[in-house]
């Protein structure tokens, strides 16, 4: 029975978060807001929601290895989408027709804030402020320090998914409705999760780091795919990359919240393997898009998709690894 609610709210977070996404895009051209505002705030957020009322949820329920397994787990998960799209589609070669510099500065940045994870796992400093580690501190003011450049003046914004013909008290109706559903949906599949770590011995941090990250970022799927359907190529790598530096902001907020103390000293050892395995795969795509710049496309399909064939692999070696421990 656990199974299947499981199921059912993994479904019911999914639609909840496709239609924010849309509802977004409706209120963000028929209102008087700002575009850069409404996408921040609503469009941005609409698809890591999910995330959020999960980690929450298992802050509440004090599950802090699904709380934190969901962040990191589904920024593995965001990469994988962006992996298997680029295998999927390798006859087009996407990251060869893409501006590197627009999708650069996050990537570097997703790397350093999961450098810094990992080395709050590894290395555990017993400095604290109002129960929140220290690493969450350096996380913020590194992401304050940085974020002027990550405002850059690419184009992902200048394709947007085409809005629906919606009136706007409708669209923001619909919203508020959306947000309920997923802010409900999301807690049913963390406690769902939590019951299933208990009823069939899993592993709880392979539970929130595979399998209900797995669930709250098919939203970024769905958004990839649209993206691809305008060969907006720029948009679907930056809604990703984007989704997962809104994942670590996500988790400091967490940390907030969590009142035994700081977060990251309350789970088990077997996030540093997801911390490690996001940081092998952040490598591996800014590799990637860092070599279209001298790119030779009279490269065999084998060769141009090698770096997404071995995040395709580790992940699923290291899920591997995870489950088993």
């Amino acid at each position: 029975m656990i199974f299947i609610i499981f199921f059912l709210a993994a479904i019911l977070v999914v639609t909840a978060a496709v239609y924010l996404n849309q509802l977004g895009d409706v209120i963000s051209k028929k209102s008087s807001l700002s575009g850069a505002v409404v996408g921040t705030f609503l469009i941005a957020g609409a698809t890591s929601l999910p995330e959020l009322t999960t980690s929450l949820t298992a802050v509440y329920i004090d599950n802090p290895d699904i709380a934190v397994g969901n962040m990191l787990g589904s920024n593995v998960f965001n990469l994988l989408i962006l992996a298997s799209m680029d295998l999927i589609y390798r006859k087009k070669r996407f990251f060869q027709r893409i501006n590197p510099n627009a999708n650069l500065p996050s990537a570097w940045t997703g790397l350093a804030f999961l450098i810094i994870l990992s080395l709050s796992l590894l290395f555990p400093v017993p400095i604290q402020f109002f129960n929140i580690g220290m690493e969450m501190y350096i996380i913020v003011l590194f992401y304050l320090f940085v974020m002027k450049y990550l405002t850059s003046d690419d184009d992902d914004g200048d394709h947007p998914l085409p809005a629906k013909d919606i009136p706007l008290p409708t669209a923001i109706k619909g919203f508020i409705l959306a947000v309920v559903a997923v802010f409900i949906s999301g807690s049913i599949l963390s406690i769902a999760g939590d019951k299933m770590a208990e009823v069939t011995g899993m592993n709880a941090s392979f539970v929130g780091s595979f399998l209900i990250a797995a669930s709250t970022s098919l939203p970024e799927l769905v958004s990839v795919l649209a993206a691809f359907k305008l060969a907006n190529y720029n948009m679907a790598i930056g809604s990703i990359l984007g989704s997962n530096l809104y994942n670590i902001k996500l988790l400091v907020l967490t940390d907030l919240l969590y009142q035994k103390g700081p977060i990251l000293k309350s789970i088990q050892g077997t996030h540093i393997y997801l911390a490690l395995l996001g940081i092998a795969m952040t490598l591996f795509f800014i590799y990637t898009l860092m070599r279209t710049r001298q790119v030779d496309r009279s490269w065999s399909s084998w060769n141009y998709i090698m770096p997404s064939l071995v995040v395709i692999t580790l992940y699923f070696v290291i899920s591997y690894r995870i489950f088993f421990l």
